[in-house]
């Protein structure tokens, strides 16, 4: 009996505590106040990954601050329960710990009119959900931004204690196409060595090769994570190490595309010969067409790919990427001592990849067709996914003064959405993110920059010169450019290259 009797007192004890009024914590809304000072519930809006410079708010905390990614956190509540202090933690799409604000001060502030009738209202400084430890430490910013990552949360807890609310971060909230939650791009990266069996083009070896690709995959997450899109986690990177290809490309009227005036175009492909009469007046098409049909009576099997004409020729080249019927690349080689092409006008050229002395690269003339030597590589390495963005690295460029280039849609080409970058330009990591950049012209599907034919922006991604590996450097994406990319890449345009990629709940940690 004695025994039941101090169970009984014990649990007796033990409602009263729970159902004290001083032991439950009274209750807090919990807001959001956007840079126009509109109120949203957490669970209704998004944090957003900073799109602009590190500045000073406003002091007046009834002044809209006009950021429009940094949020104020408004605490609604008994003026007795609500604390002077609160803490912030931001996790990734992991669930895991990325960044901490310890201690945010809350100030008085007033209610908007949707917090509940009677209640004290207090908030925060403007919180900046940044990419990167180089926009967190700003002096302007240190105390009020926080890293943070797309597909992640910020939770806001009481200082020291328990969360209060929790608010996930998503693309921009308020675009002319609507709030752009997330959206994911698929990267393939090959990295060709030096020459076959040689040195890769980064990390020395395989193992790092892949932590420089992934590190690189991660700093463009970060960046394009400000309108929404990411590229994937960076341990599931899709990536290939290949030697650089044989001589497989058979370019006809390369150079200027001239008519042909009547000779022959002879070759060797797989140690076979082959000799196609040329008659006068063909175009490079039809003439590559007839070579075509040869190749394959020897057995071969033959891709056509007829390239624009480049700014000062008079017709299109064609391409030949001639492959065995195993689908390994053929070997072409000119016949010795004889011209691949004895036709006065039209001619014709094996391609070649040759990396020791870098890879030759377009210029303004070309840019839209690419040299015979970028072709050689790029069409060597199709996988003929037009939804998938190549990324080749390579070890360098020839003739310096280039580190990455992109080939695009919009230039009507054979080759689009395929990005080139070497090692200067994985080297440049912060100070120009070169890989991102690029990566920018496929997704806006354009080849200019903002200070082509404007006011020089070099704290914005796209600027075609600006190298600063400050918080004011070129790493910034504009509202206009987040819904070019939508329009131009997002899933209801004919090649998406963007796909919706939905918030999932966060795992528990």
């Amino acid at each position: 009996m004695r025994l039941q009797a101090l169970l009984l007192v014990a649990l007796v004890t033990a409602w009263l505590a729970v159902s004290s009024p001083t032991a439950a914590e009274p209750p807090i809304e919990l807001w959001a106040l956007d840079g126009a000072g509109e109120a949203h519930r957490l669970a209704a809006t998004r944090a957003s990954l900073q799109r602009v410079v590190p500045s000073r708010p406003p002091v007046d905390v009834r002044q809209p601050h006009g950021d429009p990614d940094a949020l104020r956190y408004l605490l609604a509540g008994d003026v007795d329960g609500l604390p002077s202090l609160v803490d912030i933690a931001s996790r990734d799409a992991a669930g895991q710990p990325m960044g901490w604000l310890q201690g945010v001060a809350l100030q008085p502030a007033p209610c908007p009119t949707v917090a509940a009738p009677g209640a004290t209202c207090v908030v925060t400084a403007p919180i900046r959900a940044v990419a990167d430890e180089i926009d967190a430490r700003h002096p302007l910013v240190r105390g009020r931004s926080i890293l943070a990552a797309l597909g992640g949360a910020l939770v806001i807890r009481r200082h020291g204690g328990a969360a209060l609310g929790t608010i996930r971060v998503a693309g921009p909230r308020r675009t002319p196409i609507g709030p752009i939650d997330r959206y994911r791009a698929q990267l393939r990266v090959v990295m060709v060595r030096l020459a076959p069996g040689g040195a890769l083009p980064v990390g020395g070896d395989p193992a790092k090769a892949r932590q420089v690709a992934r590190a690189a995959l991660g700093r463009c997450n970060a960046l394009w994570g400000s309108c929404g899109i990411s590229f994937g986690a960076p341990a599931d990177l899709a990536m290939e190490l290949v030697d650089p290809p044989p001589p497989h490309l058979l370019a006809v009227g390369c150079g200027h595309g001239l008519p042909a005036s009547g000779g022959t175009i002879q070759l060797k492909a797989e140690g076979k010969a082959i000799a196609v009469a040329i008659e006068p007046g063909m175009l490079p098409a039809e003439a590559a067409r007839r070579v075509a049909t040869s190749l394959e009576r020897a057995g071969l099997s033959v891709q056509l790919s007829d390239n624009p004409r480049m700014a000062a020729g008079a017709h299109g080249s064609t391409d030949l990427s001639v492959r065995r019927r195993d689908g390994a690349l053929a070997r072409l080689e000119p016949l010795r001592g004889r011209a691949v092409s004895t036709d006065p006008t039209l001619t014709a050229c094996i391609g070649q990849v040759s990396l020791e002395d870098g890879l030759q690269h377009f210029g303004d003339i070309d840019a839209m067709v690419g040299t015979l030597e970028e072709r050689t590589l790029i069409k060597a390495l199709d996988d003929h996914d037009p939804t998938t963005i190549e990324v080749v690295m390579v070890p360098g460029f020839a003739r310096g003064g280039r580190i990455g280039e992109s080939f695009i849609g919009a230039d009507g080409g054979t080759i689009r959405n395929v990005v080139i970058i070497d090692r200067a330009g994985i080297r440049s990591n912060r100070a120009s993110f070169t890989l991102a950049h690029e990566i920018g012209h496929v997704l806006l599907d354009d080849p200019g920059h903002p200070d082509d034919y404007g006011v020089d922006t070099p704290t914005q991604l796209m600027d075609a010169d600006a190298s600063d590996p400050t918080a004011f450097g070129p790493r910034r994406l504009t509202l206009d450019e987040c819904v070019r990319t939508l329009r131009q890449s997002g899933p209801d345009r004919p090649v998406p290259l963007l796909k919706p990629w939905p918030l999932e709940p966060l795992p528990r940690r």
